[in-house]
């Protein structure tokens, strides 16, 4: 299967209507180019970089409603780009797509761990591509319409949906969008055990290819976060997980 694949023509014509702007990040001349033309006839805006220090410039100066992000890139890699847009407190919310031919699950969970909200492994097909692009920009929108619930008071933790605040004895938490969709999920529905494809389906959406071991980092990185209070998220063992009551 050639890489190209991901850059087949469409069989339907293209919207009237710009969608949302997508910053694509590629080393490839000519995979760039076909991804941001399949991209173009879906209707999408489209925005290019072929390094990860220009990536960055473009997010801070102009930011995208998603950015398709080459791991293997010069210089400043994929992950270290991720890092930066996820650390940064102004771009933090921008979801990101992981594009990679690396197959190992280090780096898939890396940058998971990293905040990136997916992935696609390299060679992919057109239709897959854009299934996983209007999935998480739909997984955008649906978060902020879900942001709009109850608070959440458990043990010593409040949870803002609205305002993606989690409090732990009055101090703020600085959460992943990832790590406060888990624990938020968990949290709101406490003595229940899902396993690791739920609450997978419950925060990023069905059919989304995610590993166990990439569910179990997010937990690990919450309990590190939470302390003391981490406890409270319990591991049934052959099973998944569930918040103490």
């Amino acid at each position: 299967m050639n890489i190209l694949q991901c850059c087949e023509e469409q069989e339907t014509q293209p919207e009237e209507t710009v969608k949302a702007t997508i910053l694509v990040v590629e080393d490839e001349a000519e995979i760039l180019e076909l991804i941001s033309y399949n991209l173009r006839k879906e209707g999408y805006g489209v925005d290019t970089a072929m390094t990860g220090e220009d990536a960055l410039t473009r997010v801070r100066q102009s930011p995208p409603g998603l950015v398709l992000l080459d791991l293997m890139l010069p210089g400043v890699d994929g992950l270290e780009v991720c890092k930066s847009i996820k650390g940064d407190s102004l771009t933090r919310d921008i979801p990101i797509i992981m594009l990679t031919a690396r197959s190992e699950e280090a780096d898939i969970v890396t940058g998971l761990e990293l905040g990136a909200d997916d992935y696609i492994t390299k060679p992919f097909s057109r239709r897959v591509l854009l299934a996983r692009v209007k999935a998480v920009l739909r997984r955008d929108v649906d978060g902020i319409k879900q942001d709009d619930g109850k608070l959440v008071r458990i043990h010593d933790l409040v949870i803002n949906p609205g305002r993606h605040e989690v409090l732990l004895n009055g101090e703020a938490i600085s959460l992943t969008l990832t790590e406060f969709r888990v624990l938020h999920f968990l949290a709101d529905r406490p003595g229940w055990v899902f396993t690791r494809s739920q609450i997978v389906e419950a925060v990023r959406g069905d059919d989304y290819p995610v590993t166990d071991r990439s569910v179990d980092v997010q937990i690990v990185g919450l309990r590190k976060k939470l302390g003391d209070a981490g406890r409270y998220i319990e591991t049934v063992r052959g099973v998944g997980y569930r918040f103490m009551e």
